[in-house]
């Protein structure tokens, strides 16, 4: 294969291709502890600001004299243009926490004489990740989806005319020059739709954050009741050929979600931006495909053709002995590939690893054929 994933094939059994004392190692290493109410520092999905433009500088004046030439005309140079506020997309950037509420661009420079010119203010250059959306007054005005993207949030105003500018035959030393024009005012929203490869999806407590902490460094609060996640976090699965796909934890839905019942629209936007979905279940509870069927319910309510991505089923918990019994009787139920895997012990995380990288490249695949630049991390 020319492509393996960090994590090394070993014996297989009858639910793992990990043998036991991997999976042991596996749940022994730990990761720091952050709670979700710090976590919230430090992911941001929604920001209000308020951008200006930079004032333009005023015109010059003044009358050009020197020895034996004391009538030398008016020479005062028109002011510099102020500095735009724009919006720039960096896939280095993964949050809007580093956002400010306030932005101006720099001032322009006021005419000098002998006919110079104000200097321009320069360009106040604000980072947001790539898929933010832009929105004045509740409608969207820019949607940066590309590395390096920009968008002018507010112009800078114009310079203004040094007394120069209005000579003419009619007043050959006119006295008028004009200030530098105000910069344009906006009050914008940014919101962010995670731009993610693959989103887990599921109802709370079904072992979207365990699975996320298994297969990356991601460090997502981990708890025993529902609700434990109230932001999305994305974490990088490495591979050896140093390819990289990002899987994002989308906090858990609930039934009614598309009709904004607990935070739903919150959470399904992020989902819109994913390239394809896992779905992951409890095996452990009765009846684990209604989790399947309402979860695409959910999807196809919010968006016609959401359900419909390449998908893969995550049945997680397989470590309980009622989800080795609810198994067989999922994938009887299911058209999908059923995926049996614990995040807990780590067991038959590989074939998981695998089939995302198939998913993976058949996405690049895809994108290129249309002629498209895949999305990196």
């Amino acid at each position: 294969s020319p492509w393996k994933p960090v994590l090394l094939l070993l014996s297989p059994s009858a639910f793992s291709t990990t043998c036991a004392r991997c999976g042991k190692d596996r749940r022994l290493r730990q990761k720091r502890a952050i709670s979700e109410r710090q976590l919230t520092r430090y992911f941001v999905d929604q920001r209000k600001v308020r951008v200006i433009g930079g004032q333009g500088g005023g015109g010059g004046h003044s009358f050009y004299s020197e020895p034996r030439k004391v009538f030398g005309g008016p020479d005062g140079g028109n002011g510099g243009d102020g500095g735009h506020v724009v919006l720039k997309a960096d896939q280095q950037m993964k949050s809007l926490s580093s956002v400010l509420p306030f932005y101006q661009g720099f001032h322009g420079e006021r005419g000098g004489s002998k006919n110079c010119y104000g200097a321009n203010g320069a360009h106040m250059y604000v980072k947001v990740p790539v898929g933010t959306l832009v929105k004045e007054d509740g409608r969207v005005v820019a949607d940066l989806t590309q590395h390096g993207e920009e968008y002018i949030a507010a112009y800078g105003g114009a310079g203004g005319k040094g007394n120069r500018f209005y000579l003419s035959n009619e007043n050959r030393a006119p006295t008028l020059f004009t200030p530098g024009e105000p910069g344009q005012e906006r009050v914008l929203q940014l919101e962010l739709k995670t731009t993610a490869h693959a989103g887990l999806v599921g109802f709370p407590n079904a072992g979207k954050s365990s699975l996320l902490r298994a297969i990356s460094r991601a460090k997502p609060a981990v708890a025993a009741y529902p609700f434990t996640t109230l932001n999305p976090h994305v974490g990088i699965v490495h591979y050896q050929d140093y390819e990289q796909v990002a899987v994002a934890d989308i906090p858990g839905l609930i039934k009614g979600a598309h009709q904004n019942r607990g935070l739903g629209t919150a959470f399904l936007k992020h989902i819109e931006r994913c390239r394809f979905l896992l779905y992951v279940v409890d095996l452990s509870v009765p009846q684990p495909w209604i989790q399947l069927q309402d979860l695409k319910y959910e999807l196809k309510a919010y968006e016609k053709g959401l359900s419909e991505r390449p998908c893969v089923v995550i049945g997680n918990k397989i470590d309980l002995a009622q989800s080795r019994i609810n198994l067989p009787l999922l994938r009887e139920q299911v058209a999908e590939r059923v995926i049996p895997l614990s995040a807990l012990t780590g067991d038959n995380l590989e074939e998981l690893l695998f089939h995302l990288r198939e998913l993976y490249d058949a996405y690049v695949k895809a994108e290129e054929s249309r002629g498209q630049s895949p999305v990196k991390w």
